[in-house]
C-alpha cells in the first residue's frame, strides 16, 4: 500500500496543488501518492487557479488534471503525512484533529526549510505577478527535503 501524503492550502486552487504535483514528481509513483486539499470549500471540482497551472507546465510538471477538495476530518485517517502552507490552515486542519496521532501528522511545509520557525507560504493568489514563481521555488525546494525524507525513511 502506497505512503500517502496531502498537501492543504486554503482554496485548493494556488499552492497546495503546486505543491502535490511537485512533491509527486520527486517520488517513485508505486510507493507514494500526493493529493491536495483546501479548507475552504469555494473550489471544490474546481481545476487549479490557472497561474498555478502554467508556473507548473514552465517547470514540466503537469497539473490541469487536478480537482480541488475540502479538507476533513476522514483525511487524518486516510493520509499518512498533512503539510499545510501556513498558519491559518494549520490550525483549521487541527481544529478537526480527534487525537495527538492525528495532530501529529500535520505539519508546516516550510518547517522542512526553516525548522521550527513556522513561516507561511505567501498565498499568491491577490499578490504580486511573480508571486507564483516565487511560490514554485519555495515549494520545489520543501518539497526536495521532504522527498530526501520520504525516501530514506521508507527505504527506497
Amino acid at each position: 500500500m502506497p505512503i500517502k501524503i496531502l498537501m492543504v492550502c486554503l482554496g485548493n486552487i494556488c499552492r497546495s496543488p503546486l505543491a502535490e504535483g511537485i512533491l509527486a514528481s520527486k517520488l517513485p509513483k508505486k510507493k507514494f501518492t500526493v493529493d491536495s486539499a483546501g479548507t475552504g470549500s469555494w473550489h471544490i471540482g474546481h481545476q487549479p487557479d490557472e497561474r498555478s497551472i502554467a508556473i507548473a507546465k514552465n517547470n514540466k510538471i503537469d497539473i490541469s488534471q487536478q480537482k480541488g477538495h475540502q479538507f476533513t476530518a476522514s483525511d487524518f485517517d486516510a493520509f499518512d503525512y498533512i503539510y499545510v502552507m501556513d498558519n491559518s490552515n494549520y490550525w483549521d486542519v487541527i481544529q478537526l484533529a480527534d487525537n495527538q496521532a492525528q495532530t501529529e501528522k500535520v505539519q508546516l511545509i516550510l518547517n522542512e526549510l526553516f525548522p521550527d520557525e513556522n513561516v507561511d507560504v505567501p498565498d499568491p493568489y491577490f499578490g504580486m505577478p511573480n508571486g507564483f514563481d516565487s511560490v514554485y521555488k519555495m515549494l520545489d525546494e520543501a518539497c526536495d527535503v521532504i522527498a530526501k525524507k520520504l525516501i530514506e525513511k521508507h527505504s527506497i
